[in-house]
């Protein structure tokens, strides 16, 4: 695929967090979930997984209580929650760095390329996740990471929205509007010098929607699913450790 593709010259570059440059939140969200669910006779499936990939929290257990007929009657969403965060907690003070995830940022990082943070974590939430991670974490400027919690990020329109990603390119002092007007072609052409990279497809489409350009880093079973649909990503990539840099006119990796 990228052989074909017409690569534009990146001046940024946004990243998600969980899947792409951490371990999965839905690899532990799988194990919590299925010992949940497992409890009460139903199975969390990879297309139920992939129909909570990018939801926020709330909206995510809604999907999955509609994927399970009868569960509501014998565990309320409020009690689901509260066991299921809980031993998320515990799982997510131990997520590890993914394939090529701290090379690619301190390489940015090192040759002066401005980088941002956009995850559908809240911030109590970031904190566990990445507190003992300090050499990934460390290399994006502390108001270049956007969370759920953002003053600068509608409350209740997470990806696909593409507000995250245009309120992390406006951390970076890129002038790219907002989805409350139309865009000009000045800010058309600064979310065009955008790099995003995504693991999940509403992420993947929010960076779309923004008028970025997508790297998608998709786990293997997601794309399995489907793996003829790009859905509009410039590039699709096994792991971080296969991205070129040199392609969109950044430095090479050393």
């Amino acid at each position: 695929m990228s052989e074909q593709v017409e690569f534009p010259q990146i001046e940024y570059c946004i990243f998600d967090m969980d899947g792409l440059l951490t371990t999965p939140k839905y690899r532990i969200y799988t194990i919590v979930t299925n010992e949940i669910l497992l409890r009460y006779g139903y199975h969390y499936t990879w297309e139920i997984k992939s129909g909570v990939m990018g939801k926020v929290q709330r909206e995510a257990v809604q999907y999955i209580y509609d994927h399970c007929p009868g569960l509501s009657e014998k565990l309320s969403i409020d009690d689901f929650l509260e066991e299921r965060n809980r031993k998320q907690d515990e799982l997510f003070a131990k997520v590890q760095p993914m394939e090529g995830a701290v090379e690619i940022i301190k390489h940015l990082h090192k040759h002066g390329i401005p980088i941002a943070l956009a995850t559908g974590s809240h911030d109590i939430a970031f904190k566990v996740k990445t507190s003992h991670l300090p050499h990934l974490f460390d290399a994006f400027p502390a108001d270049s990471i956007l969370t759920a919690d953002s003053k600068d990020v509608p409350k209740g329109r997470g990806k696909p929205c593409p507000d995250i990603y245009l309120a992390a390119a406006r951390s970076l002092g890129r002038k790219v509007g907002n989805t409350e007007e139309p865009a000009f072609d000045e800010e058309r052409i600064e979310r065009s010098k955008g790099l995003v990279f995504e693991d999940a497809v509403p992420g993947l489409r929010a960076g779309v929607r923004a008028g970025m350009n997508v790297v998608w880093v998709p786990d293997p079973s997601l794309r399995a699913l489907n793996p003829k649909e790009t859905y509009g990503a410039k590039v699709i990539v096994e792991s971080l450790k296969d991205f070129r840099p040199e392609q969109w006119g950044l430095p090479p990796m050393e």
